[in-house]
């Protein structure tokens, strides 16, 4: 939507962060019917009930809050009770790379579970710490891969975010808008 998408290992958590554009007030799992629609587009398994596009839904903003504040006491807890809440012990691929253990064989820890793996996995260490994040404007917080040489981008669009931001602090410093 608003800058280039992360790179393959990231995109499972990119999409699932990216299924409500709060800014427009639409949430992919706000219903089954656009719920289904994602989760067969991401070759998820189907979770229509109401408890689970709630799970989901939770599951989504804990990620999400993880991005934005990564070292905050209360987001790192939370992002482990989801972890755990999902998978078990990790467990090494014969090809080397990283797996979570099911908790469960329910449809939304299996979904969960392979989002959480991927930000495991590619997300917290290595050339993609840190640039996968949440924008930083609270109304907004759509999840982007920072390709800035210097990863310190903060904002989704810095067209939309960023010169709403921009404006603000402007309009603080001045005093508003003058007749």
């Amino acid at each position: 939507m608003r800058r280039n998408p992360a790179p393959a290992e990231l995109e499972p958590v990119e999409a699932f962060c990216n299924t409500a554009t709060l800014l427009h007030g639409e949430d992919e799992f706000a219903r089954p019917e656009t719920a289904g629609a994602w989760l067969r587009t991401h070759g998820c398994p189907e979770v229509l009930s109401p408890a689970g596009l709630a799970a989901l839904t939770e599951a989504r903003e804990t990620v999400r809050a993880y991005l934005v504040e990564r070292s905050s006491p209360g987001a790192l807890d939370a992002l482990n009770r989801l972890i755990h809440s999902v998978a078990g012990a990790p467990v090494v691929r014969p090809d080397g790379t990283l797996a979570l253990r099911p908790a469960s064989d329910e449809p939304v820890a299996e979904i969960v579970r392979t989002v959480l793996e991927a930000l495991l996995r590619d997300g917290l260490t290595g050339r993609h710490a840190t640039r996968l994040k949440a924008c930083a404007a609270p109304e907004c917080r759509w999840v982007f891969y920072d390709r800035a040489p210097s990863a310190n981008g903060l904002w989704c669009d810095m067209d939309v975010c960023g010169a709403r931001h921009k404006m603000r602090a402007y309009r603080a410093r001045t005093g508003g808008a003058k007749p």
